[in-house]
């Protein structure tokens, strides 16, 4: 694909975005679906066409283009400037096609989910709004159009997330996210300015190529740079401390969640570390700083997830623990480990995400597991693509979450035996959250009110009978399927070599990281094969305990609960971590907006100084009004006075000037 088309790809669901957004109120619904997935699956289209044209290069190293609009400068200010320029190469290759064919299939499941929905033509704006915007971050060829892409998913995530902006709950996530996210980037900016005044450009190839002529650079300030990133990667990938708005995300419609979850906005902070490998590279600390994060983060949420009773948010902060082990990933110097699990974790936290959705949209509107129950056979597709998912991030073999989680794992263990067995752990209790989110949901007596699902479910696009649980349409059982598919056979292009494999997805960003299977290439086989037979083992430890607490004696669980009543309530409640820093952070810092400059700024200073100013015009006018009496006589005294103030300005003024 020539290099001149490569704008097309997120210019394309801009247009949607500006269609839709514009006219979409006077549209009627199958044109703004139209107008939303035409340009979505354009998009993807082009992308297949630039992966096979880029893959038939001579030279699999030669997979590299650019693109600059708007001419060159795109913005220029004393000496400095900026392009506003695309590029591609291996990464963004594969990150292209998360965006693209996922988002696509998200889009097209949204048609199904949001069809009786008020704003059904806003909603679809935003979501291509939303494609947009993480199309630009990825495409990006320096720092700062990557923070536009940046700021842009913030926006639209905030947007998406309040959609139910009636609600109050939906509109305060989506406040929640969008100050948070600001925390996190303005780490990201401090660090655009340190690569200003160290490089002087912003230019990947720029700032990447002076590291590399400078092997005596270690530490300093690429540590403060790197550091500075991580902050802004901990806000947007949702890392301790910054992760509480991603739970709170949930407000928004079940494909929000899915897009923001799986194939955009959360990613973003993964890839950014990816991207800016050269940076951490010469930093041992500010890796070691993202590994421990990393692997802290993927406890700490697998730890909640254990115990939370929504559907929806059982995945989010799987979503939160799965992230950190991406991070895990790239702190021991894994990138292209760390890559390869957000490659499979986008198809099956996309796929989980939807067939949660199907379960909601079949149970209407009910979220909380412990009102589900014997839905196998009421909904069969979704039973079983969601299994696909279940199994597949609890790294059963040979799904795909096996593979690419095996990989972080066996290079954690190569780097720091504590970071593995944290991992390690954080895997097992993954397996046991996600099969106990399948066993109360599909499994055991039906606990939900089956007359209030058949009154008020509804199919969209298709009549309704009233007679209970009904499974979901094509539309949206289709992208399920495929999702379902891609979960099971998506880790095979990462299938290492002593498992007869050939590591296909290595290979292929071997040029982008180096360094990233050098550790692999050393390793004694037997070590990487005892160390995924452990993982297994531990998957499916995870599995049979949530069998016997959750199917076989399901009473079980929840007297293990009342016989540490204190801890449970600890875990259910967040570890009050939501509590801690409205007390610590939110509420201080209301009161100093509302004391300080409420009342003393806007008080004093604002209000003062109108007062100050009515008087003063006043005073002036009282004054204006005794000059101008309609008196002559004292308009004639008047007149006097100034000639003789003139007079004696004139006198004494030349005498002191003379002296």
């Amino acid at each position: 694909m020539p290099a001149s088309y490569l704008w097309l790809i997120p210019l394309l669901p801009f247009a949607g975005f500006l269609i839709n957004g514009t006219l979409g109120r006077r549209m009627p619904r199958q044109l703004v679906s139209a107008v939303a997935l035409i340009p979505t699956f354009a998009s993807a289209c082009l992308w297949v066409w630039l992966w096979f044209t880029m893959k038939a290069a001579d030279a699999p190293e030669s997979i590299h283009s650019t693109i600059t609009l708007f001419g060159n400068n795109w913005i220029q200010i004393s000496g400095f400037h900026a392009d506003f320029t695309f590029t591609v190469d291996h990464l963004t290759l594969i990150m292209l096609g998360v965006v693209t064919c996922v988002g696509f299939l998200i889009h097209l499941y949204s048609v199904g989910y949001m069809a009786h929905e008020e704003g059904y033509w806003r909603f679809f704006a935003y979501l291509n709004l939303f494609m947009f915007f993480m199309l630009v971050l990825v495409l990006s060829a320096n720092f700062l159009l990557l923070f536009v892409g940046w700021e842009g998913v913030g926006l639209a995530s905030y947007l998406l997330i309040g959609f139910y902006f009636k609600k109050d709950s939906a509109a305060n996530a989506g406040k929640k996210a969008f100050i948070v996210n600001r925390i996190g980037d303005f780490g990201f900016l401090l660090a655009m300015f340190l690569l200003i005044a160290h490089f002087g450009s912003l230019d990947f190839s720029t700032v990447f190529s002076s590291i590399q002529q400078h092997p005596d650079w270690q530490g300093g300030f690429l540590t403060a740079i790197a550091l500075l990133l991580v902050v802004g990667a901990t806000g947007k990938s949702a890392q301790i401390p910054l992760y509480v708005w991603l739970p709170d995300a949930m407000e928004g419609p079940t494909p929000v969640s899915a897009l923001i979850h799986a194939a955009t906005m959360v990613t973003a902070g993964i890839y950014m570390v990816a991207r800016t490998h050269t940076i951490f590279d010469r930093s041992p600390y500010a890796l070691g700083v993202v590994a421990v994060i990393g692997a802290a983060t993927a406890l700490f949420a697998a730890c909640i997830g254990m115990v939370q009773h929504d559907i929806k948010r059982v995945l989010a902060y799987s979503t939160v623990s799965q992230l950190g082990y991406m991070f895990l990933a790239c702190g021991v110097g894994a990138y292209t480990a760390g890559i390869f699990h957000l490659l499979t974790h986008a198809f099956f936290k996309a796929l989980l995400f939807l067939a949660a959705g199907s379960v909601i949209h079949a149970l209407s509107g009910e979220q909380d597991m412990r009102l589900m129950g014997g839905l196998r056979k009421r909904i069969p597709v979704t039973f079983w693509t969601m299994t696909m998912g279940v199994f597949a991030i609890a790294g059963i073999p040979p799904l795909a979450g096996f593979f690419s989680k095996d990989e972080i794992l066996f290079h954690a263990f190569q780097t720091s035996k504590l970071l593995w067995l944290v991992g390690l752990i954080t895997a097992g209790m993954t397996s046991f959250y996600m099969f106990r989110l399948w066993f109360k949901t599909f499994f055991g007596e039906s606990r939900f009110d089956e007359q209030h699902a058949g009154e008020h479910a509804h199919d969209p696009g298709q009549g309704h009978d009233g007679h209970g649980v009904h499974e979901s349409p094509l539309v949206m059982t289709l992208p399920l399927t495929v999702l379902a598919l891609l979960s099971i056979i998506g880790g095979w292009v990462g299938v290492p070599a002593v498992m007869g494999g050939h590591d296909e997805i290595g290979e292929f960003l071997a040029p982008v990281f180096s360094n990233g299977t050098a550790a692999a290439e050393t390793a004694s086989h037997g070590l990487e094969l005892g160390l995924a037979a452990v993982s297994v083992l531990v998957a499916l430890l995870g599995f049979f305990i949530a069998y016997v607490l959750y199917c076989k004696k399901p009473l079980t669980a929840a007297s293990y609960a009342a016989k540490f009543p204190a801890l449970y309530r600890i875990v259910e409640n967040k570890f009050y971590i939501d509590e801690i820093y409205q007390a610590l952070i939110v509420t201080p810092l209301l009161m100093f907006s509302r004391l300080i400059l409420g009342t003393l700024f806007d008080g004093g200073v604002v209000n003062g100084s109108g007062y100050a100013a009515g008087a003063s015009a006043r005073g002036l006018g009282t004054l204006a009004r005794k000059i101008q009496s309609g008196n002559i006589r004292s308009y004639a005294g008047w007149l006097a006075l100034g000639a003789a103030a003139v007079i004696a300005v004139m006198i004494f003024g030349r005498s002191i000037w003379l002296r």
